[in-house]
């Protein structure tokens, strides 16, 4: 059986949109689509503290989020085939576990309970740097309609973020940016400093349409343009971010989340980009 995507519903309205956004995803990849709610284990291991029907109220309430969200799945996707999981597990483990047999895990970028804080703290950086799988963070505006998939790389290994994303373009239709962004160096500042920028961005150019050319070859029907751009990397994806559908970032072999430079770049996306976002983990990233 192919590799479902799955996402995580708490009952919010964010949630919701990340449950629409998957069915979508599914029905463009023709993957089935998995929905969990996970439930911190501790309210089932304490009975002796718990108020009669306490949990048994949670289990309902529970049934009723994973109803509502199979509801809006269905009707959103009728053809996609949806499945449903209550998880009594802390999330970010519940979130792993399932990542290890998912095409991709999609959440909102907030909560009510259960994924709660998702994006807003370590639990969901947590699920970010452990998952097995490209983790999707739904951000703003609904169905923007723009049309667009951007992908941020450097100069290192970034094959598994432009697999993912010339992957994401051609199932959608869209053209592809690649976008390599790069601090104006102080060292530069001065007679002669024109000419060296231009020698360095050009450099830069070639590397990265030298990084992207094997797929380029493997997905003929995508645009691809490359934007070079000097600036914060973090701030050049943000203002892209207002331009596409959808972000694309990677994280690097011995890297994750503990660069400063990747975890910078990751935290201002998720937190405050204007489009989906998708982080994808290169092999030998997870920890």
């Amino acid at each position: 059986m192919a590799e479902p995507i799955i996402v995580g519903a708490d009952g919010s309205a964010p949630s919701m949109r990340a449950v629409e956004w998957a069915a979508d995803e599914a029905a463009r990849h023709r993957r089935d689509l998995h929905i969990v709610h996970a439930v911190e284990k501790w309210a089932f291991d304490v009975p002796l503290s718990a108020a009669p029907g306490e949990i048994g109220s949670l289990s309902r309430t529970g049934r009723q989020i994973l109803d509502a969200a199979e509801h809006v799945a269905r009707d959103r996707r009728p053809k996609v085939h949806v499945s449903t999981e209550p998880a009594a597990a802390g999330t970010v483990r519940a979130l792993a576990e399932r990542s290890e047999r998912a095409f991709e895990l999609v959440v909102g970028h907030r909560g009510l309970g259960g994924f709660a804080g998702l994006v807003l703290g370590s639990v969901g950086l947590g699920a970010v740097r452990h998952a097995a799988c490209p983790v999707v963070v739904v951000r703003g505006e609904d169905d923007s309609g723009r049309g667009g998939v951007a992908v941020g790389i450097g100069l290192g290994d970034d094959s598994a973020s432009l697999e993912y994303a010339f992957r994401a373009a051609e199932a959608r239709g869209v053209p592809l940016s690649v976008v390599h962004a790069w601090p104006f160096p102080e060292a530069l500042d001065g007679p002669g400093a024109a000419a060296s920028v231009e020698r360095a961005e050009e450099r830069a150019r070639w590397r990265v349409v030298e990084a992207h050319a094997p797929l380029r070859k493997s997905h003929p029907g995508v645009d691809v343009d490359e934007m070079i751009v000097q600036d914060n990397p973090a701030a050049a994806l943000m203002a892209t971010s207002r331009m596409v559908d959808l972000v694309v970032v990677g994280t690097h072999p011995r890297e994750g989340l503990a660069v400063p430079h990747s975890r910078a770049v990751t935290h201002a996306l998720v937190h405050h980009a204007h489009c989906p976002v998708a982080v994808v983990p290169a092999p030998g990233t997870l920890t």
